[in-house]
């Protein structure tokens, strides 16, 4: 499994993260869609025991499960496969509420692409929806548990500039074509 082609998109909650990723998409490229937003459908459409305001840690251990499948199912590819959030973010926010230690593990055996790229908090866009009922200010508190997570597991991490979708799609591919393996 070639994980040094999967490339993060994470950081705070309603920043632009799955827009660019939708972009780099319509570009030709591998996406994988984030496991919450997945959860949250299926669970809304059954019985609703794993929602985030429901049974957060239930919906962490899901968003795991979910993301070791979607790195399973995105091996094979010779590109880059870009990755709405995924299995760090999941395993960060379970050891958050838990003190489980799963982040080092899951962490260290899962590997992706050195660098990682982060939108940082936008209140100018941010808008909860049926799918995200957090406010702002819980958004804000796991975007900076992140930035101190994947430096801790050895990623490298690259804030995401506030600018067009096409712009910021266009800073991530070129500071990827820079970036050495």
């Amino acid at each position: 499994m070639n994980t040094n082609l999967f490339v993060v998109i994470s950081g705070c909650s309603s920043a632009g993260k799955s827009t660019l990723v939708t972009e780099l998409s319509r570009r030709g490229y591998v996406t994988v869609e984030e496991p919450g937003r997945r959860i949250v459908k299926e669970e809304m459409l059954g019985n609703g025991l794993a929602l985030p305001w429901a049974d957060k840690i239930a919906f962490a251990r899901r968003a795991i499960a979910l993301s070791l499948a979607d790195r399973a199912t995105a091996n094979g590819h010779v590109d880059w496969v870009f990755f709405d959030r995924g299995l760090i973010d999941a395993a960060a926010a379970l050891q958050h509420l838990t003190g489980e230690p799963v982040l080092m593990p899951l962490g260290r055996e899962h590997r992706c692409h050195h660098r990682v790229f982060l939108a940082p908090p936008w209140p100018e866009i941010y808008v909860t929806d049926a799918e995200r009922r957090h406010g702002l200010e819980t958004a804000v508190a796991e975007y900076r548990r992140l930035l101190d997570v994947y430096p801790s597991l050895g990623y490298e991490v690259t804030i995401l500039p506030k600018v067009s979708v096409r712009e910021r799609a266009d800073f991530v591919l070129k500071t990827l074509a820079k970036s050495p393996d």
